[in-house]
């Protein structure tokens, strides 16, 4: 089993976010304010070369620093566009670097306290140095007088710590945008985090883990097909019993109407029809199907099926019906040869020896017909149950007689499949004739044997079936009749037609020929004689 952390999952990913966005918003603050800090003094180092350019572009200052200056027009003009423009320094040499103007007059006539040579030699240069006036960022250009000779250099500076106090107050704003974006992001990651809460509905990962494995382990250890659909019905979950019940594997995602199934079923699974413990016919299987809405806190998460093989367990119930009416066929025949032994003592205790003698030829030379139907089969699977059919029928109050077109050379080497075909036919035969309006109420069986093939032509003098359900009647769950005593009813057609066509052949309604007559099914069994 995974281990259980400590601390919950949607806290772990909240301290994950918050710790991400942090990070990033520090490292951006950190870049930016290096890059605004180098970029500001680069601007402000070729601001102060334009300046010096300016400077030394003015003819006066140039001839004033070759003649030496004994005016004072340098340190005139250098103090009035240092004032005009806020630099920290407007300094003019002459070519030994010897000050002819400077803010601290004290400063005029020394030299230079920074190199001025690549200036002297003509070249200009930009540059953060520090002087007498502290750090500043500087440019340096050399002067000219109005012949064109190099008579000096203009050195102007611009205050580092201004520049600094600039980036500050630059920086200041993008703290506050950085705390802002942190702000925003530790809420979206607590809205994230709830998010993914409700979509895990509140299960911690290992609990996620446990719960897949659980329902790996159920739905392939228990003997129940099992279908799981979301909310816009589309297959989530099929285990193995549920594909091999369906007779194919519907691929994830696939909608409820792409799935090859039919009848009650398709509407069971689409969500039409959700009674409980429906039968329904797949196949050649009886299934048992449930369907149940699942939601959590109120909320929908779709719907599971659940399928159960009940084909052994009606194949079973068809046997027992089959021996119960054999039993019922049996019955009927002890009260008849009760009747004739009490008859026979009868007469021998009134010594009536010679009425008792010709009861007794009577009784051999005419073999009984009660509980037989009329016309003989003789096969003896078809002849006892046709016998038993015939006893059923009786005490039904319903005339069941085989026409005398019956015709069957062969045995039945398929006994299973024709009971199940012929049995559902007869008995659905006998309750329309017991609860139809006409009377005598009487059913009529034609068997024809051909080669190996078993035609079977059973007629009721029912109410017939009505034109609305003549094409539905061999679906599942349809029937003419409610249900009887909670059985299921809808379910004999469709398994004899199933039978049938598992076989290559088909069980159809065809059109009575008489005026009488209820409805006519006719049954084609290929294979089933020898």
């Amino acid at each position: 089993m995974p281990r259980r952390p400590r601390v919950r999952f949607a806290h772990q990913v909240l301290i994950l976010q918050i710790g991400v966005v942090v990070l990033v918003a520090v490292t951006g603050y950190g870049l930016a304010a290096w890059v605004q800090r180098d970029e500001l003094r680069h601007q402000f180092a070729w601001r102060a070369l334009t300046l010096a350019r300016s400077v030394a572009s003015d003819p006066v200052i140039g001839d004033a620093v070759a003649s030496g200056d004994p005016q004072g027009v340098v340190e005139e003009r250098a103090e009035r566009v240092r004032h005009a423009t806020g630099a920290l320094f407007v300094v003019v040499t002459d070519r030994r670097g010897i000050r002819l103007a400077h803010p601290n007059r004290a400063e005029i006539g020394r030299r230079v306290s920074t190199d001025p040579s690549a200036a002297l030699s003509g070249h200009e240069v930009t540059v953060i140095e520090r002087g007498t006036l502290g750090l500043s960022a500087r440019g340096k250009v050399p002067l000219y007088d109005h012949v064109g000779t190099l008579v000096g250099e203009v050195s102007v500076g611009f205050d580092a710590d201004a520049i600094d106090r600039r980036v500050h107050r630059t920086l200041a704003i993008a703290a506050g945008l950085a705390s802002g974006t942190v702000a925003l992001g530790v809420l979206a990651s607590v809205a994230i985090g709830r998010r993914l809460k409700r979509q895990t509905l509140g299960l911690e990962p290992h609990e996620l883990a446990e719960l897949v494995q659980e329902r790996e382990a159920v739905l392939h250890g228990i003997s129940e097909g099992v279908l799981a659909f979301d909310t816009a019905g589309r297959v989530t979950i099929c285990n193995e019993e549920a594909a091999r019940l369906l007779g194919t594997t519907p691929a994830r995602r696939t909608p409820v109407a792409e799935l090859r199934v039919d009848g009650r079923l398709r509407a069971v699974l689409a969500g039409e029809s959700v009674p409980a413990n429906l039968f329904v016919v797949s196949g050649d299987r009886v299934l048992v199907v449930n369907r149940r809405e699942v939601s959590h806190d109120g909320r929908r998460l779709g719907a599971v099926v659940s399928l159960r093989d009940r084909t052994d367990v009606e194949s079973l119930a068809r046997e027992l019906d089959a021996v119960r009416t054999l039993f019922d066929a049996l019955r009927a025949q002890r009260h008849e040869y009760a009747n004739r032994l009490h008859t026979l003592s009868g007469l021998l205790q009134l010594g009536h020896f010679e009425e008792a003698a010709g009861y007794i030829r009577t009784l051999a030379e005419v073999p009984s017909a009660n509980g037989e139907p009329p016309g003989s089969v003789p096969d003896p699977y078809l002849g006892a149950f046709l016998s038993a059919k015939a006893a059923v029928a009786a005490e039904k109050g319903v005339e069941l007689r085989i026409a005398e077109t019956t015709w069957v050379p062969g045995r039945v080497a398929e006994p299973l499949d024709v009971t199940t075909v012929l049995g559902n036919l007869v008995e659905n035969a006998l309750e329309a004739a017991r609860l139809g309006s006409r009377r005598p109420a009487r059913v009529e069986i034609e068997l024809l044997g051909d080669g190996a093939d078993l035609h079977v032509t059973v007629t009721d003098s029912g109410e017939g079936v009505p034109e609305d359900l003549q094409e539905e009647i061999f679906l599942d769950g349809v029937s003419t009749r409610g249900g009887d005593g909670g059985r299921p009813r809808g379910l004999g057609l469709a398994l004899a037609r199933t039978a049938a066509r598992a076989r290559g052949g088909d069980v159809t309604l065809a059109e009575p020929v008489e005026e009488n007559a209820g409805a006519v099914f006719v049954a084609r069994l290929p294979e089933v004689l020898n």
